[in-house]
């Protein structure tokens, strides 16, 4: 993402949000506790005004009047305030507040839009804070499979995110480089290198064929040949994940690490839950008291045998992030990780860390669709269908569109077919093209002309007659994304990006169907309606980098 500064820009809305509170406020002494609740929105059709509030729904039992009695109070005082800028008000249902704006105010908060530039709808975070996003983390042991082209997608989107949105933020991959698995990944390069059979719990495919060179001249010790693959895992993930332009890890921790020096990592944090008083043994083991935190039953640190289990390497992980000073950490995990998250949550509090700033995030499945049913692509590694098939079947930027288009909570169905259509029934098309259509038309206008319009618009030369309907429905869904990028990153939901740039794209192919912009007479109108194109296609590109999609200029 293109490095910008997040500190708080004018959004244009606050102002008119703020002034629905403040006479809030005046009806009802003591707002705090219902200011949240107070919502201004765009209603489901033009002809119920440019916005809507339901304060007076709240306020009414407080204030002891029927709702649309206090809504018809809020109104008056909301004329008085707003003054011109505030053509109507009208009383809906129950008790909603209509809010009908005149012209001038739309192409004022235009100019507002226009003036914040590359920082538009950035750095609202009421509270910033050092967050760590920990994601991917696949198994060192094979090739990236579709489900982490999903982790990934989401966890570098929801970075990107929250830098935008005024937090800073680090990104980390946490590699499983410890415990059995890498001695029977070394186990089965030695196996194939000696041309016998795999070892019924080892690893197969096109991949670990690939991996035999490492055993010629090497060390035959299973844990070392591993440890050698595991490098080159990592290299080849680290190659797949620039080409699906996931933006640089900060750190790439590594479980080996928590279990050196003296004391290690996980010695020093074991230390910690015992001087606590959190743990115990019992039958030779060492367990940790997690069912005092919440979890259903206690947990093995040190197996009878001395071995210790992923989980105390993962509570040393954890550790010692909050030990570098974050103030928040988010891990993205897989959907098999559901059952993990009590237990982890319980031993950060145990630690002494707040649960509510520990975010465990589960990504569901992905399953690929052709020809309307379920598909499997290439089987060149193994069982695995891997991020890099996938990239070459359908491209970076619709991979990332579609596994980004839904919640992570829901399982995706990605249409292959679909994704690599050059048509309006492609979103992530739709979105790219409406990007190259303004290209376009801002190159046939030519600089000179297109700064001329942002210069006659920041100057306040209106339009002398009225807007448009679809240039007030596009000024108001430029509006609206500060709004929406609040809302994807405190909800943790890249997906309400995708879900805005349609919106927004589709706003802007209705504008340019009905409004001319090259050409449009007189010159005051041609220069609103360039300065409209430039701020949505600034908008949109934002829309598109957030999410990790190139923009084109053309197509």
């Amino acid at each position: 993402m293109s490095k910008i500064d997040t500190k708080a820009v004018s959004r244009p809305l606050d102002g008119l949000r703020e002034a629905v509170l403040s006479v809030a406020e005046e009806l009802v002494d003591g707002l705090a506790d219902r200011r949240e609740a107070i919502t201004l929105e765009r209603p489901p059709r033009a002809d119920f005004g440019d916005y809507s509030t339901n304060a007076a729904l709240l306020l009414a039992p407080v204030v002891g009047a029927p709702p649309r009695e206090v809504a018809e109070r809020l109104g008056t005082e909301l004329q008085r305030r707003l003054g011109a800028s505030l053509e109507r008000f009208e009383v809906a249902g129950p008790g909603f507040l209509n809010l009908f704006l005149v012209d001038p105010w739309l192409v004022g908060s235009l100019t507002e839009v226009l003036a914040a530039g590359a920082a538009y709808g950035a750095g609202a975070a009421a509270t910033p804070e050092r967050i760590l996003v920990e994601f991917v983390s696949a198994n060192p042991t094979g090739p990236m499979h579709v489900g982490h082209a999903r982790n990934a997608a989401y966890g570098d989107a929801l970075g990107r995110l929250l830098a935008f949105h005024g937090h800073e933020v680090e990104r980390e991959f946490y590699v499983n480089d410890a415990g059995s698995q890498v001695s029977k990944l070394g186990e089965s390069i030695l196996a194939l290198a000696r041309g016998e059979q795999v070892p019924e719990d080892g690893y197969r495919g096109a991949y670990v064929e690939q991996l035999i060179h490492l055993a010629e001249g090497q060390s035959t010790i299973p844990a070392e040949l591993g440890h050698a693959a595991v490098a080159v895992m990592v290299g080849a993930m680290q190659k797949s994940l620039g080409a699906f332009n996931v933006e640089g890890f900060d750190r790439w921790a590594y479980e080996s690490k928590l279990h050196e020096g003296d004391p290690s990592p996980v010695a020093h944090t074991l230390q910690i839950l015992e001087r606590e008083g959190h743990t115990y043994r019992s039958e030779g083991a060492l367990w940790l008291r997690s069912t005092d935190y919440g979890d259903d039953k206690d947990r093995v640190l040190i197996r009878s045998n001395g071995e210790h289990t992923y989980f105390a390497s993962d509570i040393a992980y954890h550790q010692d992030k909050r030990e570098r000073g974050f103030h928040r950490q988010i891990d993205v995990w897989g959907a098999d990780h559901h059952g993990y998250v009590a237990r982890m949550k319980a031993a950060y509090q145990a630690l002494g860390g707040d649960p509510e700033h520990l975010e465990l995030l589960i990504m569901q499945l992905v399953h690929l669709v052709r020809s309307g049913e379920r598909a499997q692509m290439s089987k060149r590694a193994g069982e695995f269908v891997t991020l890099d098939d996938l990239l070459t079947e359908i491209g970076v930027d619709a991979a990332r569109w579609y596994l980004l288009a839904r919640s992570h909570e829901t399982t995706v169905d990605l249409d292959l077919d679909l994704a690599r259509e050059q048509s309006s029934e492609n979103p992530v098309y739709y979105v790219q093209y409406a990007h190259a259509r303004i290209a376009a038309v801002l190159a046939k206008t030519g600089v000179q002309r297109v700064q001329g319009a942002l210069e006659s618009v920041a100057d306040g030369d209106s339009s002398p007659v009225p807007l448009h309907a679809a240039e007030r429905e596009l000024v108001k869904q430029l509006l609206a994304f500060p709004g929406e990028v609040q809302e994807a990153a405190e909800r943790r939901a890249p997906h309400r990006i995708t879900a805005y740039a349609l919106a927004l794209a589709q706003d802007f192919t209705a504008f340019y169907r009905d409004c001319r912009v090259v050409g449009a007479e007189p010159a005051m109108v041609e220069s609103l309606r360039i300065a409209l194109s430039v701020a949505t296609q600034h908008t949109i590109a934002r829309c598109l980098d957030l999410l990790g999609v190139s923009a084109p200029r053309e197509m």
